[in-house]
């Protein structure tokens, strides 16, 4: 009996290991983000923002709010470090090629997500420890600072105080070797001191 080409070809080894090959480039393309920040023409995010669920997104959209301030392109998705180990880690392990910088990386309750993340890059790992359980973030602030030697993760304070500062954080690493986004954070650091000095003269005259 004659096999017809189209089933031929499903046995046929150079069609397998070319299955292969587009499965690799598809679960490549699904580390889709879910949100990205401003980007001029043909420029690759710098930043990578990683939570653990999408019930994280209201928290973390502050480290995004900053980022846009300081026009810094990023890439937003998820990954857990528990429930898609092998995106978490497909993710980190593709950063540096994909011309990230940074990667900042939120999550709750064991937040083991940002150690998980620096365990597979070499690039710096900003930790934001989430308030999404009974212990009001004090889990998850634990389990993102108690990184054993050798794989750091610099862990900021717990909910959107910490997302934010994760979002300047970043940026200050980046303007190590950018000289116009140094600028822009030096001038963001005089304007907060303006807004002290009007505030206290304002209690100061009651």
């Amino acid at each position: 009996m004659k096999i017809p080409n189209s089933v031929a070809l499903d046995f046929h080894p150079i069609f397998i290991t070319l299955n292969q090959l587009i499965g690799k480039i598809y679960r490549g393309v699904t580390l889709m983000t879910v949100k990205k920040g401003p980007k001029r023409q043909n420029e690759a995010a710098k930043v990578g923002i990683v939570m653990g669920s999408d019930s994280d997104l209201d928290i973390m959209q502050e480290a995004a709010a900053v980022l846009k301030k300081f026009q810094i392109p990023y890439e937003m998705t998820v990954a857990s470090a528990h429930r898609s180990p092998q995106r978490a880690g497909d993710f980190a392990a593709s950063a540096l090629k994909r011309g990230l910088q940074v990667i900042i990386a939120g999550a709750g309750h064991a937040a083991h997500l940002a150690g998980v993340l620096a365990a597979h890059t070499t690039l710096p790992v900003i930790g934001v420890p989430i308030d999404s359980s009974c212990l009001q973030g004090l889990d998850a602030l634990l389990a993102t600072v108690q990184m054993p030697p050798g794989i750091p993760v610099a862990t900021m304070a717990i909910g959107k105080p910490g997302a934010r500062n994760a979002g300047i954080l970043a940026a200050q690493i980046i303007a190590v070797s950018e000289a116009q986004l140094a600028e822009k954070l030096e001038k963001f650091k005089q304007e907060m001191a303006r807004q002290v000095e009007k505030k206290a003269k304002k209690i100061e005259s009651l």
